[in-house]
This record gives structure tokens, sequence and C-alpha cells, in this order.
């Protein structure tokens, strides 16, 4: 898991160590500015929804291609599980390691030009900056859950 944390005006830096020790031990913790909080919402609160949608798309495109769907599924898992450790593991830039595996005139290569086609690096910072404006509101929209179309949350 993945935590922030942010000191109110009373709190000391005693405070925001032993909320990051109690954080910790469920996951990452890192200490933030307020300010960074709507952005954090729409990429990290909001981020499990995105690669769950993403790992449904490339396990249906295995599907597609004749892989059984559970083994379509555990490899789509496994290779995001594998792709992020690579990330936090040694600290390299994503599109260092993309290029590691892209070789020059083969399948992935091709496959990352099908993804540039279809504009997904726009596609996906267009989201996170929606979530982001959203989650800006999202105190504003406590007024407005009777106005939500019923079976809805307002901000949802």
């Amino acid at each position: 898991g993945m935590t922030v944390i942010c000191g109110g005006r009373n709190a000391g830096k005693g405070d925001l160590e032993r909320a990051g020790r109690i954080f910790e031990a469920v996951g990452r913790c890192l200490p933030v500015g307020e300010i960074d909080f709507n952005a954090i919402t729409a990429l990290s609160g909001s981020g499990p929804a995105y690669q769950f949608l993403m790992m449904e798309a490339l396990a249906e495109a295995g599907v597609r291609v004749g892989l059984p769907r559970q083994l379509a599924l555990t490899l789509v898992a496994q290779t995001a599980l594998g792709a992020a450790r690579m990330v936090l593991e040694t600290g390299r830039h994503p599109a260092a390691l993309r290029d590691d595996v892209a070789t020059p005139a083969g399948c992935t290569i091709g496959g990352l030009l099908m993804l540039e086609d279809g504009r997904i690096r726009a596609v996906l910072a267009r989201a996170v900056e929606e979530a982001a404006r959203i989650a800006a509101h999202l105190g504003d929209a406590s007024a407005k859950v009777s106005e939500a179309a019923p079976g809805q949350r307002a901000g949802h």
C-alpha cells in the first residue's frame, strides 16, 4: 500500500514520525504538503481503478489472441507486479526500463507504437487531471448528494 501524511498546525515532527511508522506497517508512507492532496487522490487514490481497467483490457486482449481467461489474467497481474517492482527496486525511470525490453523492429516496439497511436499518454493524463479537478471539489459535493441521480453518489 501507499499512504501519504500531512501534519496539521498542531502536529510536531514526532507526531509525523509516529504516524509514518504506523502506516509503514502496511506499505510505504511519505510526508507531503497539503497542497498535493488533490493530485495524490487523482493519481494514487484513483490509480488502482486505472490499473484494474488496463489489466482487464490486456487480459481480454490475451483471450482474443487465444489464451484461456484465467491464464491471461494471471499473466497480466504478474507482469504489472513485476514491472512495478522493477521501477521501485531499481530506481530507474520507466522509459529506460521500457527501452530495455523493446527490441528494435520487435513485437514490443510494434505494440508500443499502437499504444502511442491510440494516444494512451494523453488519455491517462486527462484521466488524472479530471480526477484531480473533481477531488478539489469533493468538499462541495456533500451539499449535492441529494441532487445526485438515484443510486449514484456525488463526486464519483
